[in-house]
Parts: structure tokens; C-alpha cells; sequence
């Protein structure tokens, strides 16, 4: 599919979102959460511990840390899920560097092996793998089932 088409009937382009550029993340603690995902091993494109802002690179894609005062406060949000080519050494190469997945590896009912954890500022993560089962195929995002 293309970032754009042509609508007929109004004669005007219509416009598909492409991908997603970044994902930007709280932090009452940049350093603590530099650590933890330079532990799951994204690489650090700009900040560092000492900054207020900080990019990861995401595949294409950034994520973003951003430092937020103690008296900010975040509830529950969602899932951030990144596809790698490896789940299973994921969480053998995370618990080996001291972290604390949520789940051991498994496979989904929607085609996907996967595991979670949480980062020291309580945002969720998923690590996957498509399954490429047939009956998958052609299906762009996780069900929610099996969560």
C-alpha cells in the first residue's frame, strides 16, 4: 500500500499513516532507565544518563526517554511491543545483565512468541516474534487475546 491514494469521489489524496516515527517514555529517573534498555540492548542514539531527554534507536523507529519531576505521576497506559529476531535469547541475554522479565517466553493464539517486562518506571513491554503460522497470515497486529 502506498503513504498516499487518490479518493474519486472528493478528488482529494487521502493520506495513510506510514509507520511510527518514535514512542516517547516518562522517567522520574533517566540514568536508572538508560540502564534498562541499554541492558535489552537498544542502542543510545543522543542523550545519556545526565540528560532530560534521551533516543534509543527502535529499528527504524526511536525510542524516546524524557525526564518527568517526582511529582508526576503515570498510571497504567498500555504496551509498547517491539519485534526481534530472537525471543528467546532476549530474555536469556536479559536475565543474564539482572533483569526481572514479568513472563517467561511463550507462544500467542494470534502467532507470536513473546515475554514481558516492566521498566523501572512501570511501562510495560513486549518483546515478539511472528510465528508465521499460515493462518497468521496477512494479520498486521496482535490480538488481544491471551495477554
Amino acid at each position: 500500500m502506498s503513504a498516499h491514494s487518490f479518493n474519486e469521489s472528493s478528488g482529494q489524496q487521502e493520506v495513510t499513516i506510514a509507520s511510527i516515527s518514535a514512542v516517547t517514555l516518562a522517567t522520574h529517573d533517566m540514568a536508572r532507565a538508560l540502564r534498562f534498555y541499554l541492558a535489552l540492548g537498544f542502542p543510545l542514539r543522543y542523550g545519556g544518563e545526565a540528560a532530560s531527554f534521551t533516543s534509543l534507536s527502535a529499528g527504524n523507529a526511536c525510542l524516546n526517554l524524557t525526564t518527568e519531576g517526582s511529582e508526576r505521576t503515570w498510571s497504567w497506559w498500555g504496551r509498547l511491543i517491539f519485534h526481534v529476531t530472537d525471543v528467546d535469547a532476549l530474555y536469556r541475554a536479559a536475565i543474564a545483565r539482572g533483569l526481572q522479565p514479568d513472563t517467561a517466553p511463550r507462544d500467542a493464539s494470534w502467532g507470536e512468541r513473546f515475554f514481558h517486562i516492566t521498566d523501572p518506571d512501570g511501562h510495560e513491554l513486549s518483546f515478539a516474534k511472528s510465528l508465521d503460522t499460515p493462518a497468521q497470515a496477512g494479520v498486521p497486529c496482535p490480538l488481544p487475546a491471551d495477554q
